[in-house]
């Protein structure tokens, strides 16, 4: 499934990839394929989300698309050029997870470290307001928590000033708190007209930030749709009902039905949850009934099982 979110198809191509694979040969062993045939565009201003399970390809993905390794077959051009030529101009900035920071200077002198590799560069004040940097920069850059490390990183990916950010688990290792202050950073940065692609497990992320989801599975796109419709693309809702005698044995069921049993407590997930209620009203003692619509977790589990049984 492959739909371009509505009205960006007017604006310039920033990220271009067409039929890439990776295929790793490790010696003595078979051939992983991490990606097989992945191809999409991003266009200028665009913030897209990264999903996929552990193995994905997502990773791959972002270090093709930073020059940090090649493709096997395929071709992929970042703002017209290749992607070593925008990473090398500062065009591109990335938060990766880990590595890239020396433990033993501040985080002051590692920003202004950084600043002076660039030939110009955003002023170091907006960096830090930005990246929420001022409780910390006096800090011993090894005495840092994870999330302050990830906010140090940000800092880094703007210095700069690129055209693309690219990030990989942005929020790992950050609190609730931290978390909905780097989105709101990160707003402020695509308000900008700043092109976001960004790899994250935090799905209610994907759901909230992004304008399209590119879902990745067994190396190859599972589905590219705006984030909005992704979640039509599943019909399967979730019913809950209360047995106060016990769930009876000989219940109807449809024939999609994924059955969840917590003591009198039955959770159906199923494509045809309004007829099932029907049924249960009328010929069972079930109470307390709820439908609700799949999350864009339950449908990314979903469209993923699905795909996996397809290609066993």
């Amino acid at each position: 499934m492959s739909t371009t979110a509505v009205g960006s198809s007017s604006r310039p191509v920033a990220i271009h990839v067409a039929d890439v694979t990776k295929t790793f040969t490790p010696r003595g062993k078979h051939p992983v394929h991490a990606l097989r045939g992945v191809s999409f565009d991003v266009r200028v201003g665009e913030i897209v989300a990264l999903l996929g399970t552990n193995g994905a390809g997502k990773s791959t993905l972002i270090d093709i698309i930073l020059g940090l390794t090649t493709a096997t077959s395929g071709q992929v051009s970042v703002l017209g050029g290749t992607p070593k030529q925008a990473t090398g101009n500062a065009r591109i900035g990335a938060v990766m997870q880990t590595g890239g920071l020396l433990t033993d200077i501040t985080v002051k002198d590692t920003l202004n470290l950084v600043a002076a590799a660039f030939p110009t560069h955003r002023p170091l004040d907006s960096v830090v307001e930005r990246a929420n940097l001022e409780p910390i920069l006096r800090r011993r850059v090894g005495k840092c928590s994870g999330g302050e490390r990830q906010r140090l990183r940000f800092a880094l990916a703007l210095l700069g000033d690129p055209d693309i950010i690219i990030l990989d688990e942005p929020t790992a290792g950050m609190d609730a708190g931290a978390r909905h202050a780097f989105w709101d950073a990160m707003r402020l940065e695509a308000a900008a007209g700043r092109t976001i692609i960004f790899a994250t497990h935090y799905l209610e992320e994907a759901d909230q930030f992004s304008e399209r989801v590119i879902l990745l599975d067994q190396g190859q796109v599972l589905i590219d749709a705006p984030s909005h419709t992704l979640l039509a693309t599943s019909p399967t809702r979730l019913l809950t009902a209360e047995f106060p005698a016990g769930i009876p044995d000989d219940l109807h069921l449809p024939a999609d039905a994924e059955l969840e049993r917590d003591g009198n407590i039955l959770r159906v997930h199923t494509a045809d949850a309004d007829s099932l209620a029907r049924a249960l009203l009328t010929c069972t003692d079930a109470c307390n009934l709820t439908i609700v619509a799949h999350t864009l977790e339950d449908t990314f589990l979903e469209l993923t099982r699905k795909n996996a049984n397809q290609t066993e």
